[in-house]
This record gives C-alpha cells, structure tokens and sequence, in this order.
C-alpha cells in the first residue's frame, strides 16, 4: 500500500533551520506531484509547497517564499523540505501529502494519501 512517513520534525529557535524527510514507497513514486502541507494548533490546514514530479519545478505559499525550499530524490523515493529563518508562526504538524487532480502549476486542491505528520515547533 502507498505510505509517506516524515521525519525530521523538533523544537528550534526562531531563526533556525530544519529539514524534514518523507519517505515514499508503494507506489511509482517519480511519477507523482508532492507536496508539503501543514496543520498550525487551533488551524486548518495550510499548503506550504509542490514539487513536479521530475523534481525541475516548485511553487510555495507566499508565507514561506524564500524561507522554505522543496526537493525530491527520485532514486530514494524521498521529498525533503529544508526550513531556514523559521519564524514561531512555523509552529505546526508538517504533512507529506500526494495532491490529485489537475497538472502541476499552483496550490493543489486535494490529496489522496497523507503521511502521519511530524511536528516542528519553533519557540525561545
């Protein structure tokens, strides 16, 4: 069966990095969009960032633009998504998800497989 997994997730310091790791398997996994999405406490969920399938484009949600950088190893079936300069409004549980539909070029409407979610937490 399809299953995401991430990893990576902690506690840092405003101003700090991270980087988170989805491991994919189950299905052909260069073949397919991804995506990261998360979850703030009290908050619905917010799309942060997609990468192509070939991993040659990416887009990102205004408030992470120019913080947050989106890739994928095609060879390790793995999605990374590296954090810099996070701000305490980071603070969520992070979501490697499989968006559906229609072509690469913006923010997904919906997704067929979620991983469990790893949590960040950026606090002082």
């Amino acid at each position: 069966e399809v299953q995401l997994v991430e990893s990576g997730g902690g506690l840092v310091q405003p101003g700090g990095s991270l980087r988170l790791s989805c491991a994919a398997s189950g299905f052909t996994f260069s073949s397919y969009d991804m995506s990261w999405v998360r979850q703030a406490p009290g908050k619905g969920r917010e799309w942060v960032s997609s990468v192509n399938s070939g991993g040659d484009r990416t887009v990102y949600a205004d408030s992470v633009k120019g913080r947050f950088t989106i890739s994928r190893d095609n060879g390790k079936n793995t999605l990374y998504l590296q954090m810099n300069s996070l701000k305490p409004e980071d603070t969520a549980d992070y979501y490697c998800a499989r968006p559906t539909g229609r072509a690469f070029g913006g923010r997904p409407t919906s997704y067929d497989y979620w991983g469990p979610g790893t949590q960040v937490t950026v606090s002082s």
